[in-house]
């Protein structure tokens, strides 16, 4: 268990299963404390990636979505609390990844009905590794004017009546999350505040223990006196007993058991929380209360009393000098949401659009965070603007020179081809610049230009099940599907596509490994064996030297290789190309004033 402070201004949380309305209570009280970077780092939604969009004080941010434990924590290495919100049935395993997770510290896990075996074994593993487990069944947590989890504390207007915004001098430890609420606006009208406040839950078998908690307290300098409330049930109060018998506890506690109305009653009752259920004299709350007394505890005689006894606790402190003055401070407004702002007259609305690969708010435009002037200053081409743009991160040169050599390779294949001959006709019929364009592009596909992502795609899987040319062409061949990337209407085997051999040769040279690329040539010299057009076109060539380019340069993740071709990034770059071509075409007609084009008769078979 933790000695000292679990939490700061820069504390930094992972939340499981998104919760839209807690997560935004978390940064709303971010900026009530005047935090400059958001609590909540992350968050993990299992199956689900992307970004989600909240507000952190009047801006609006995009938090990163991950779908797995583990990648969350790689990519948020400085975010130590998991907050868990996963129903009982998954909160146990998915708290137990998140333990086993080397960056995370503290684990706040909201879920009631947890069964209590899985709950040993969370406690059993957090301590061995020396970590925090908080609940379960919940509420969270709070340092005042620096972090909180989840719902603690409630509503803003309650954060701001209970000066949870700035920090007191008060450590409170509770079992119940309500009572906590209750016990904030308690202590705030008679010291000066919450430092820190834990409600451990109201399960048999909490994560962490009342003394657990005071005893870090009395660790922490700025904690001059505790505030612990339990209730009926259980032996947790007693560990604190001997705590403070063993003289472990050196700071003043002011601590009352509540339940102490179960004796009114003829059979024993179960009260709200799994363990407040008195299972003997020793678990009644008469029983703990005077047991805290003898132990040197500040014990009133009733509930109602707990408010005078805390004032009298703290304005003893003061008297002798212990606690020094706090400076109030008034909190930033936060501002409403929309749908509370529409009567008030305040509104701030949500964007409607996310971009990560460019900004252009500052004194220039950046590309990837890249500003324009380094782009032109480090004589970046059109390559490298390819891979900020696209791949989101500087590629190495080899890889941006053939991304352009693919360009202009790719930029054009003559007046013959349908792209380029949608886009004469459209231009003949008058038709502007864009229009032109997009006619030509629409003509992209599977038949033509298209087959880039295929063949990529086919070879990837081929390659990397271990399937011989013979087996992957045949099994495509079962399936009724030609093989993307093979096949050429003019070239031939002994007329090889002149592109193709050029974009080999400089692979060849310049790349790490050609792995995918050697692999379709095996392909190839198969599909030769049975027609003479089988050749490996630039289709072909160009998807499987890509997938060596994200491959070989080390920069790229299985998952983002697998992502960028399903996306379409290849056929992309096919689209990028023939646009220069297409655009020509246009320029071409209208320069020589061509009139509207009329298919001939005789180039049209008419039947029935």
């Amino acid at each position: 268990m933790a000695t000292g402070q679990l939490f700061s201004r820069t504390t930094q949380a992972l939340f499981y299963n998104y919760k839209q309305l807690p997560i935004q209570r978390m940064l709303d009280f971010d900026f009530l404390c005047g935090r400059e970077t958001p609590s909540v780092a992350g968050i993990i939604n299992p199956g689900a990636e992307g970004f989600q969009k909240l507000f952190f004080g009047q801006e609006e941010i995009a938090i990163p979505v991950h779908s797995t434990i583990e990648a969350a924590c790689a990519a948020h290495p400085t975010a130590d609390v998991f907050i868990n919100f996963a129903s009982f049935r998954s909160a146990a395993a998915s708290s137990m990844s998140a333990l086993k997770q080397p960056t995370i510290r503290v684990v706040a896990i909201i879920a009631e009905g947890v069964p209590e075996s899985d709950t040993k074994q969370l406690i059993a593993y957090a301590r061995s590794n020396n970590k925090v487990v908080i609940g379960p069944a919940t509420v969270g947590g709070i340092q005042a004017g620096a972090f909180k989890i989840g719902d603690t504390a409630g509503t803003i207007d309650n954060i701001i009546a209970c000066k949870l915004y700035r920090p007191g001098s008060v450590g409170f430890v509770s079992k119940s999350g309500g009572m906590s609420n209750e016990l904030y606006n308690t202590i705030a009208r008679v010291t000066d505040g919450i430092y820190e406040g834990i409600a451990i839950g109201g399960d048999v078998f909490p994560g962490s223990t009342l003394s657990d908690h005071v005893l870090r307290f009395n660790n922490i300098p700025q904690v001059k006196m505790m505030v612990v409330l339990g209730e009926l049930g259980g032996r947790d109060e007693y560990s604190l007993v001997e705590a403070l018998k063993q003289g472990k506890v050196t700071k003043p506690v002011v601590a009352w058991v509540s339940g102490t109305c179960a004796r009114l009653f003829k059979s024993e009752v179960q009260f709200g929380h799994a363990g407040a259920k008195s299972g003997g004299e020793m678990e009644s709350a008469q029983a703990k209360n005077q047991a805290l007394k003898d132990a040197g505890a500040v014990v009133p005689t009733s509930y109602e009393a707990f408010e005078t006894a805390i004032k009298e606790t703290f304005q003893k402190l003061v008297e002798e000098d212990k606690i020094p003055p706090v400076k109030e401070i008034k909190p930033p407004q936060i501002p409403e949401d929309l749908n509370s702002a529409i009567k008030s007259g305040k509104v701030r609305a949500p964007t409607h659009i996310i971009s990560t690969i460019s900004d252009d708010r500052g004194e220039e435009p950046c590309y990837a965070g890249v500003p324009m002037s380094s782009i032109v200053e480090q004589g970046y081409g059109v390559g490298d603007v390819i891979s900020l743009l696209w791949f989101k991160r500087s590629l190495p040169r080899y890889c941006t020179h053939f991304i352009e050599i693919c360009i202009m390779l790719c930029a054009d294949h003559g007046p013959c081809v349908s792209g380029a001959h949608n886009t004469i006709v459209t231009a003949r019929a008058g038709k502007d610049l864009v229009s032109s364009l997009v006619s030509g592009l629409l003509t992209i596909g599977p038949r033509f230009g298209g087959a880039i992502d295929d063949a990529a795609r086919y070879f990837k899987d081929a390659y990397d099940r271990g399937l011989t040319p013979y087996e992957f062409v045949e099994g495509m061949k079962k399936k009724g599907i030609r093989v993307p990337g093979i096949g050429h209407r003019i070239k031939r085997g002994d007329n090889r596509d002149k592109r193709v051999e050029l974009l080999q040769r400089f692979a060849r040279t310049h790349f790490p490994s050609v792995k995918y690329m050697e692999y379709a040539v095996q392909v190839e010299t198969y599909t030769l064996s049975k027609a003479n057009n089988l050749v490996l076109n630039v289709d072909g060539a160009i998807g499987s030297l890509f997938l060596d380019l994200l491959a070989g340069s080390g920069m790229f993740t299985k998952q983002e290789i697998d992502e960028i071709v399903e996306i379409g990034y290849l056929n992309g770059l096919f689209v990028l190309a023939r646009s220069i071509g297409l655009i020509g075409h246009t320029f071409d007609q209208k320069r020589l004033k061509q009139p509207l084009y009329r298919h001939p008769w005789e180039d049209v078979l008419y039947t029935k």
